[in-house]
């Protein structure tokens, strides 16, 4: 159950040892991910096991983006239970693409932006997918010390924190949306 602002003085600072904790688990998470989707070789190369995956994990970015920009609207009107609700709705989201992604990866491996177009293919790797993953492993322990100030009652702290997460988790929803949806188009 979160604090009130009554119960942490002002003074009371994050301990840096839940913050490093919160980074290094991050770090081994994308350092997972990463050996995941370059390194393991695929479960099911024919792509016959749950193929659907991909578009799942679509729906399940635009449905995070969703919860955002709705959990946003919410703050701004000073709705802090429904703004609390949203942002628990975009991080179970968030949880359950995890999950949907490591077993996609698992299975199939890592989809290839085809050869046969350059530019689109430039496009995809450079402009959208570098800066997607790029932000992506940043976004990751911002979320989470974002959620613990909130749920420790650091407020002041949360909504600093969170005016940076915010605006990154939704490109990395939103963009996560268009590399499936430049995928599909171009295979």
């Amino acid at each position: 159950m979160p604090f009130s602002t009554q119960q942490i003085s002002p003074e009371y600072r994050t301990p840096p040892s839940v913050i490093a904790s919160i980074i290094a688990v991050s770090a081994v998470a994308s350092l997972f991910l990463a050996w995941l989707v370059y390194y393991h070789p695929p479960v099911d190369v024919a792509g016959t096991h749950l193929a659907f995956l991909p578009a799942l994990d679509a729906i399940l970015n635009a449905l995070c983006a969703v919860f955002l920009v709705i959990g946003y609207r919410f703050i701004r009107r000073r709705q802090i239970t429904a703004h609390r609700n949203s942002m628990f709705g975009a991080f179970i989201v968030s949880s359950v693409f995890l999950v949907a992604y490591i077993a996609n990866h698992v299975l199939h491996g890592d989809m290839l932006f085809p050869k046969a177009y350059p530019t689109a293919r430039f496009i995809y790797l450079w402009i959208l997918l570098t800066p997607h993953i790029l932000l992506a492993i940043i976004c990751l322990p911002m979320i989470l010390i974002t959620f613990f100030l909130s749920l420790t009652g650091r407020f002041p702290a949360h909504r600093r924190l969170a005016r940076w997460t915010y605006p990154i988790w939704l490109y990395v929803s939103v963009s996560g949306v268009i590399v499936y949806a430049m995928l599909a188009a171009y295979r």
